[in-house]
C-alpha cells in the first residue's frame, strides 16, 4: 500500500519521536527556570520570567521556528567572523529544531509549573526548613515530588501538543515522519495515503503516550493517598 516507503516513513518516525523527547527535555529544563523566575521575590527576575511566558506563548509557533531557524543562523554567522571564524555556520535542522521546540513549550511549562508551585500549601517547605533541610533539599525532596502530582496534566496536554508541532520542523528541512510522507506523495501522486499513513502514527505515538502519562499520574496519587493514611 505506501509501495516500498513503509520503511522509510518509520526512519522519520524514529527521528521524530527522538525530537520530541529532547525538546521535551530542554522544554522542561527551561520551564522549571521559567516558573522559578516568575515565583521569585526579585522583581525583576519576575518580570523576565513573565515577559518570556508572554511572548512567546503570544506568537504563532511556526512563525517563531522560522525566526528562531533563520535568524538564528544569521545571527551566528554574524557574530563568527568578531570572534575571528570566518567559514559559512550552517546549523544542524536536528539541533536547531530541538532547541527551538524546547524555548516555545519552556515557556507552556513554566505556566504549568508555576501554577504547580502555587498548589502547594506553604506550610510544607516552612516543615522542611524547621527540620533542618537547605532550599536545595526542601525543594527536591518535598516541594518537587508534590509538584509533579499538581503538575501532570499540564504537562501531558503539552507534550501532546509538542508532539504534534514537531511536523512544523519539516519546514526547515528536517527529514521527519512529515518530510518523509511528503516527499513520498509527490514522488507518487497519492497524498492522501501518506499523509493518512502518517496521521496514524502521530496517533499512536500519542495514545502510547496518554496511557503512560496517566499511568505515572495514578501512581503519585496513590503515593499521595498513602501518605495522607
Amino acid at each position: 500500500m505506501l509501495q516500498g516507503y513503509g520503511s522509510t516513513i518509520l526512519d522519520g518516525a524514529w527521528l521524530t519521536l527522538l525530537l520530541a523527547l529532547t525538546s521535551m527535555a530542554v522544554a522542561i529544563f527551561l520551564g522549571l527556570l521559567g516558573a522559578a523566575f516568575r515565583l521569585s521575590p526579585l522583581r525583576w527576575l519576575a518580570a523576565l520570567g513573565d515577559t518570556y511566558a508572554t511572548v512567546i506563548r503570544g506568537i504563532p509557533d511556526l512563525v517563531l521556528i522560522l525566526l528562531i531557524f533563520y535568524g538564528g543562523q544569521d545571527l551566528v554567522n554574524r557574530i563568527a567572523p568578531m570572534l575571528g571564524y570566518d567559514e559559512y555556520i550552517d546549523i544542524n535542522p536536528f539541533v536547531a529544531g530541538v532547541f527551538t521546540m524546547g524555548f516555545i513549550f519552556g515557556a507552556y511549562l513554566s505556566e504549568t509549573f508555576r501554577g504547580a508551585f502555587m498548589a502547594i500549601p506553604k506550610g510544607q517547605a516552612e516543615a522542611g526548613a524547621a527540620y533542618g533541610m537547605s532550599g536545595v533539599q526542601v525543594f527536591f525532596r518535598i516541594l518537587v515530588p508534590q509538584m509533579i502530582r499538581f503538575a501532570i496534566p499540564g504537562f501531558t496536554n503539552n507534550w501532546l501538543v509538542l508532539t504534534k508541532a514537531t511536523a512544523l520542523i519539516s519546514v526547515v528541512g528536517l527529514q521527519d515522519m512529515m518530510f518523509k510522507a511528503k516527499s513520498a506523495a509527490d514522488a507518487t501522486r497519492e497524498p492522501f495515503t501518506f499523509y493518512l499513513a502518517v496521521a496514524g502514527l502521530y496517533l499512536v505515538l500519542t495514545s502510547v503516550s496518554l496511557l503512560a502519562l496517566r499511568f505515572l499520574e495514578k501512581r503519585y496519587s496513590v503515593g499521595t493517598k498513602a501518605a495522607e493514611l
